[in-house]
């Protein structure tokens, strides 16, 4: 354990909804755990040997215990299946100290939530804090059916209920979230949210960028990708600013697997270019962005790029390592 890791303890493991658990985590010690904002997650170390990340969705105000809502996917690399079939009350886990790659904007005048299924997470503490400092939101939240909404019952008895619609695929046609009819009039003062399915973010992003809202008014956070390959794919170096040292990256490998078998490791968590922990400065050459974590103009700045999924358009990547 270090000083950005804590033992925590599973005091509470509840069904929320159909394939969804929500653990209460508290400290293993009894004291009290570092503060965090409304769209902070935590990396959680699972028994089978894989971290993985899951957003804080209780009141930024507790300090003893943090709550996070986990879906069980099917199409799961081990990680959801791990927490929700070997994680039990009472056991101990080591997490990371919260991080918030996904916070409010405190310059905002109105705030557009918009959560799909398990990404309702970091968009319900988000309300919560909005309708406890009194600005002005309105959230909508989409899932399959009733029975897979979790915290229904808690946002039906929440003093903000009216502020959310529910959208269920199940119902009729006029009951689901026409996005581009939602988004077709971007405001100066709006700034607009979105977590869920890959698809469903897809979706909501393209449609805010053809409809004309400005990039640095949407926020959103991945977290499941799939990894992305190609046949075209070929080898290509990497040079460390701090040595000069050149490593080879062999068409099936990633930046990361290359430079720990030269003896480089850097930190890694999600692998699949959504969390942002192994995020590099690259101070030469041109990478291939692969990954979910950085905004357009980001990417198109070519200064960093993310080495558990990128690769390189250019022949050498000189790296700040």
């Amino acid at each position: 354990m270090t000083a950005s890791t804590l033992k925590v303890r599973v005091a509470r493991k509840e069904v929320e909804a159909a394939d969804i658990c929500t653990f209460e985590l508290v400290r293993a010690d009894g004291g009290a755990l570092p503060p965090f904002s409304a769209g902070s997650h935590i990396d959680v170390s699972l028994p089978n040997r894989i971290t993985r990340q899951y957003s804080l969705c209780n009141d930024p105000a507790e300090s003893h215990r943090y709550l996070i809502g986990v879906l069980k996917d099917p199409s799961s690399r081990g990680g959801s299946k791990a927490i929700h079939e070997l994680v039990k009350v009472g056991d101990v886990v080591e997490i990371s100290t919260p991080k918030n790659h996904f916070p409010l904007a405190h310059e905002a005048k109105r705030s557009l939530l918009l959560a799909g299924g398990i990404g309702v997470t970091p968009i319900l503490c988000m309300a919560e804090r909005l309708a406890t400092v009194g600005a002005d939101f309105e959230m909508h939240y989409c899932t399959r059916s009733r029975d897979r909404t979790a915290f229904l019952d808690r946002i039906q008895r929440s003093s903000f209920v009216r502020r959310v619609q529910f959208h269920f695929d199940e119902c009729s046609d006029d009951q689901r979230l026409d996005i581009a009819v939602l988004l077709a009039e971007p405001n100066a003062g709006t700034h607009l949210y979105v977590c869920g399915p890959k698809g469903f973010m897809d979706a909501v992003l393209s449609n805010a960028r053809r409809q004309g809202w400005e990039e640095s008014h949407l926020h959103y956070e991945f977290f499941a990708a799939e990894p992305v390959k190609s046949d075209a794919d070929g080898s290509f170096e990497v040079m460390l600013s701090s040595s000069g040292k050149v490593v080879v990256v062999p068409k099936d490998k990633t930046v990361v697997e290359a430079l720990a078998a030269a003896g480089t490791n850097v930190e890694i968590s999600c692998e699949l270019g959504v969390c942002g922990t192994c995020l590099t400065r690259v101070l030469e050459g041109e990478p291939d962005h692969r990954d979910l974590y950085l905004s357009p103009e980001e990417r198109a700045a070519n200064d960093q790029f993310l080495p558990c999924c990128s690769r390189a358009k250019s022949a050498r990547l000189v790296l700040d390592l």
